[in-house]
């Protein structure tokens, strides 16, 4: 996808970035837009106001009304009454509610994965601990994060299952904006990359309940330690410092 984001926040006219010929514009718009969200530079709880957004990405309203309702469906977006489209503003119940299913899915990626992976996708899972005990030893998060998206990546497709893939790649980016404030937590990194060896370690041996069973541990821990960071954030902007 082309970039559409600035890195000033907003976003820019895409029409002059070199357009992927063979994406319907609708779609770069709405890859555009879910990438503002994801990462952030559009808010939850930001109204999305079809002819400003239209202009600042020099395309007609069309697309970008086909965009917003997109994105509804996949969960980014709340249409309240009378009032237009929001960035969805997820709560804590949104958020539990959406690692209850990972959990499952994300267990059964990776009993899939014990007996489907390839010799050539262990290696790849090999290469990329070695980049997260890279970017750990540097206290490196943004890059971990990419890196962490990657590993995760290439377990769900050693599972051989579309569908799933699909389910789960959805609900991780429900909660995308949410991943530096966890990983961020003290000692989070370091744990994460222990957790990914294990995994694989258990993989490579075809573990199946081994590896269920750490992937259920992965998911939950990752669950605890964004809770608790974002209940932090909480409690500091109910208690702010005079």
């Amino acid at each position: 996808m082309i970039n559409g984001i600035n890195k000033g926040g907003r976003m820019k006219n895409i029409l002059n970035g070199k357009l992927e010929n063979y994406k319907p514009l609708r779609e770069i718009v709405f890859e555009t837009l879910r990438e503002a969200i994801i990462n952030g530079q559009l808010k939850a709880g930001e109204r999305l106001m079809e002819v400003q957004l239209a202009e600042e990405l020099g395309v007609s309203r069309t697309p970008v009304r086909e965009a917003i309702r997109k994105l509804e469906l996949e969960g980014f977006v709340v249409m309240l009454p009378r009032k237009g489209a929001y960035v969805a503003d997820l709560s804590t119940k949104d958020i539990a509610d959406v690692f209850e299913i990972r959990s499952a899915l994300e267990s059964l990626a990776a009993a899939l994965a014990c007996e489907r992976i390839t010799d050539e996708e262990l290696d790849e899972l090999e290469r990329l601990l070695i980049k997260v005990a890279d970017c750990v030893a540097k206290d490196d998060l943004e890059t971990l994060i990419e890196v962490d998206t990657q590993f995760h990546d290439v377990l769900y497709r050693a599972s051989r299952n579309d569908r799933l893939v699909q389910i789960i790649n959805n609900l991780r980016e429900q909660i995308q904006r949410f991943r530096t404030t966890s990983l961020g937590t003290p000692g989070r990194m370091r744990e994460t990359l222990e957790e990914h060896k294990q995994l694989v370690e258990a993989i490579t041996a075809r573990n199946v309940e081994l590896a269920r069973r750490l992937a259920l541990e992965h998911i939950e821990n990752a669950e605890n330690r964004m809770m608790e960071a974002i209940r932090e954030e909480m409690r500091s902007s109910s208690n702010p410092r005079k």
